[in-house]
């Protein structure tokens, strides 16, 4: 395996494992994001034996020491399995997640405590890079759930939404709706509830120009739109499931 590094947004980095044993024959990406500035941020920390292979990738950009900001969408192997190295090898680092996930999880496994982020709440990195964090319970999954958003690029951050397979280009501008449908039939990792579909459509208000995946190709174009369809989407399944 190898994980590569692209620029998907003016700062942003992608630093991708394609993974073929996964969903075969397509495949699957995991995906973490690198947020430059005078305190450097990572957006998913890799799975913890992927860490060799994500703190190389990294090293390409900046020295792995400087990083200072830890987060990820929700605690899962994939989003924050090296979560501990990380602390490790960056000693000025910290974690920063919603006040459910530190509550329920994170003060207890972190190796150092947690900062507790509020809903709305900025951390600025410096450089003009600002990170937004917004709740999302239980969307897609998992009720400590949220997402980030980068105000300056208009990137947002999304976790495991828009989740597809294959190992497609490190951004597109091509659907990204269809491909995360078809996902969603195959492996049904979505919380589905009622609230879902406003809590996406929430995230379109900030009409993202930069989608940033962690299973599949970042998004470039009208984030909006690509939000209120997936909103759809969800909404038409969880009617049907309730008629059903």
């Amino acid at each position: 395996m190898e994980t590569k590094v692209n620029e998907i947004a003016d700062g942003i980095y992608r630093l991708s494992t394609f993974v073929e044993e996964i969903a075969p024959p397509a495949g699957f990406t995991f995906n973490q994001f690198l947020v430059l500035g005078d305190e450097p941020l990572l957006f998913h920390t890799g799975l913890r034996r992927m860490f060799p292979l994500v703190r190389s990738a990294i090293s390409r950009l900046i020295p792995a020491e400087r990083l200072r900001w830890i987060t990820f969408g929700h605690y899962e192997a994939d989003e924050c399995g090296a979560m501990n190295e990380w602390l490790a090898v960056a000693p000025q680092s910290e974690v920063a997640h919603g006040e459910t996930g530190c509550l329920v999880t994170l003060n207890d496994v972190a190796d150092r405590a947690p900062h507790i982020l509020q809903n709305g709440e900025v951390i600025d990195l410096g450089k003009g890079k600002r990170v937004r964090y917004l709740d999302t319970p239980h969307i897609p999954h998992g009720w400590e759930a949220g997402i980030f958003y980068e105000e300056a690029t208009g990137t947002l951050l999304c976790g495991d939404l828009f989740t597809q397979v294959g190992n497609g280009p490190a951004l597109t501008e091509s659907d990204i709706v269809g491909p995360a449908i078809v996902a969603e039939d195959m492996f049904q990792y979505s919380s589905l509830n009622p609230g879902m579909g406003a809590t996406i459509r929430r995230l379109a208000e900030f009409s993202p120009r930069t989608l940033a995946l962690m299973h599949g190709p970042s998004f470039s174009g009208d984030g909006a739109a690509a939000l209120h369809a997936l909103a759809d989407s969800y909404d038409h399944r969880i009617s049907s499931y309730a008629v059903g």
